[in-house]
């Protein structure tokens, strides 16, 4: 036992700590053997790397699409104002103030058009100010690209191979047109598209098709191609004979969605030829009337005006049930009814639609709507298309 603990109590006692000093068993080598130990253990510091002339490289900065440099505004050849919908803006209503200031959507200096508010205008580029007069040749110049585009009309077999390959069994190439209808943005979408095929399809719901004919007008308008078929609110779009995607007119692309300016009021205090006391009645009387019909969201409209022109001849009051549409479509849905049926807008409560045929209403000579769209084919035949024929009494 005695043992034991001794060895313990030895194992216990702390022994003092030796270091290793390398420099002394160095110089020991170096008087005995005249060692030089090599010198990538020398404590001597490096040798400094010699300065290069190259200057030093700038830190790393994200792209940005306004960081244009020395760029200068690029220039865009196509005869028309450039706006952010062509088919729910109308040139004929001049807006009464603006939400915020000119800031150009296309970013500041990258196109030489100066922006309004509403539109960048196809100016003169010698005139000195935006409020020229507007070069009285843009509808020529659009007829003549339109006409070197499309060359000679299709023949009725070449136009029925190219409606079958836009097909939906054939093909998922679409463009959807929506509640904004004909955006800016769009025309680059078809060219795009142009580039893979000849025609391409188009598949209009909501608002602007209330107004087929006007979404048609503007698409071949803006785009100098030519509709070879319709069937409701699906559209196939030709390219034209002569178009060539390597020489494609630029596009310049908005950056944002600008605000819209302030229209003048839709729905007045007292409608004109009423009192006060007759609108509010006429108001009430105006929800309380059966709905004609209840639109859906984002659906077809192509039938609503002539549904609206034939329940006039039984009813001066007509309510459309829009529940579960936002605020500003049935608007716009009222504003293009007033114009095109045309009627009285009365209230817009209650997320309805309220219309008046007025006093001295006529009804137009129309009866019945027939959609029958007609082609262009040089052996005399004609195709055409069909749509529902409606009819509300």
């Amino acid at each position: 036992m005695f043992v034991i603990r001794t060895i313990s109590r030895e194992k216990s006692i702390p022994r003092p700590h030796t270091s290793f000093n390398p420099c002394s068993f160095y110089s020991k080598l170096r008087e005995l053997y005249a060692f030089e130990f090599p010198s990538s253990v020398s404590p001597s510091p490096p040798e400094p790397k010699p300065r290069s002339n190259k200057p030093p490289k700038p830190r790393y900065k994200p792209p940005s699409s306004l960081d244009l440099g020395d760029k200068k505004p690029r220039r865009s050849n196509l005869p028309f104002d450039f706006q952010y919908s062509y088919t729910e803006t109308s040139p004929s209503v001049r807006p009464i103030g603006l939400r915020e200031p000119k800031y150009s959507p296309f970013g500041p200096g990258r196109l030489d058009r100066k922006w309004t508010g509403v539109c960048a205008p196809a100016v003169d580029p010698k005139a000195t100010s935006v409020e020229g007069m507007e070069d009285p040749r843009l509808e020529e110049k659009r007829r003549v690209m339109r006409e070197n585009l499309q060359g000679e009309p299709l023949t009725g077999a070449e136009r029925k191979a190219l409606v079958e390959k836009c097909q939906k069994n054939k093909t998922k190439r679409q463009i959807n047109l929506g509640r904004d209808g004909l955006t800016h943005n769009m025309l680059n979408d078809i060219h795009n598209h142009w580039k893979h095929g000849e025609a391409v399809r188009i598949k209009c719901l909501g608002v602007p098709t209330v107004d087929m004919k006007n979404v048609c007008t503007q698409l071949e308008d803006k785009t100098f191609g030519k509709i070879i078929h319709r069937h409701g609110g699906l559209l196939v779009l030709y390219r034209g004979r002569n178009y060539n995607p390597k020489k494609r007119p630029f596009i310049p692309l908005m950056l944002w969605r600008p605000h819209e300016p302030i229209y003048p009021r839709l729905i007045k205090t007292t409608i004109d030829g009423l009192s006060i006391d007759e609108t509010k009645e006429m108001r009430k009387k105006g929800l309380a009337v059966p709905a004609l019909t209840k639109l859906a969201k984002n659906g077809y409209y192509g039938s609503l005006i002539p549904m609206v022109r034939d329940a006039f001849l039984s009813c001066e009051l007509v309510r459309i049930d829009c529940k579960g549409l936002e605020r500003s479509d049935y608007k716009k849905i009222g504003c293009k009814l007033r114009d095109l049926v045309p009627c009285i807008l009365v209230t817009f409560d209650k997320e309805q639609i309220v219309v008046w045929r007025g006093k001295d209403y006529q009804p137009l000579d129309i009866g019945y709507l027939t959609v029958r769209e007609t082609f262009d084919d040089v052996d005399g035949n004609t195709g055409c298309v069909d749509d529902k024929v409606v009819m509300e009494m």
